[in-house]
């Protein structure tokens, strides 16, 4: 019980940069002041929690009949989606792009935000 955001430890690293780099994530969503998301309540956080854990018990499925271009994005050190995953996705899918951002946890993509922007126009672009 810290109120602070769990984003801040859920999506960035516990180092120097990861935590400097979540406290500027967090001051860029205050930015928004008109048409924010509407806060998760406990309900919807209950139902991802089961269909994650339910998720986490099947088996891996066949992704080698989805032949468009897919593109993973993950940190180096996801605590929620662990990195290895990313790897193994990557590899199943046979048209994936793989980029693993180093000292970045699950929020990768708001820590390198503009690199990220500039590789998803690329990708998009095809």
């Amino acid at each position: 019980m810290t109120f602070v955001d769990p984003k801040y430890y859920l999506f960035f690293t516990a180092t120097k940069n990861g935590k400097a780099e979540a406290k500027a994530f967090l001051n860029r969503l205050k930015k928004r002041t008109e048409n924010r998301d509407t806060p998760v309540g406990i309900r919807t956080l209950r139902a991802q929690l089961k269909a994650i854990a339910k998720w986490g018990h099947e088996k891996p499925q066949d992704l080698s009949k989805f032949t468009l271009p897919v593109m993973v994005i993950n940190g180096d050190n996801d605590r929620m989606v662990p990195t290895p995953n990313s790897y193994d996705m990557a590899k199943r899918f046979p048209n994936a792009t793989l980029h693993i951002y180093e000292e970045a946890a699950h929020g990768a993509v708001f820590q390198h935000h503009d690199d990220f922007v500039r590789r998803s126009i690329v990708f998009f672009k095809g």
